[in-house]
């Protein structure tokens, strides 16, 4: 939950822009862990969020899917900590995404293997 959102946190202190995919209805479980501060998000996610621009995707339907592959044709690195198989599954493996950008970079950090 916190190694990919991190790992592109750093990439984006050193200037990347940095789109970071959302579920609908309520985003990141993280905007609501930790303290709470009067702009309505925890301590935890303004720290998490930061040098991010966020939209909700549900990757697990066509229109997500076709969404996400336009994004990816216009980035070189694509993080992610999805459990192994998942991206697969909604029809967005390597194989996939590689067909719509041939030289991206795909960064897959598990925290559990």
């Amino acid at each position: 939950m916190l190694a990919a959102p991190f790992c592109a946190g750093i990439r984006g202190d050193f200037g990347a822009e940095i789109i970071k995919v959302e579920i609908p209805g309520g985003g990141d479980p993280f905007r609501r862990f930790g303290p709470m501060t009067e702009t309505g998000a925890s301590l935890n996610w303004l720290n998490e969020a930061r040098n991010k621009k966020s939209i909700t995707l549900d990757l697990r339907k066509p229109a997500g899917a076709a969404l996400l592959k336009r994004l990816v044709a216009d980035c070189d690195i694509l993080v992610e900590n999805f459990r192994a198989g998942t991206r697969k599954r909604w029809g967005l493996g390597f194989d996939v995404l590689k067909a719509v950008k041939p030289d991206l970079i795909l960064v897959r950090i598990s925290a559990y293997g």
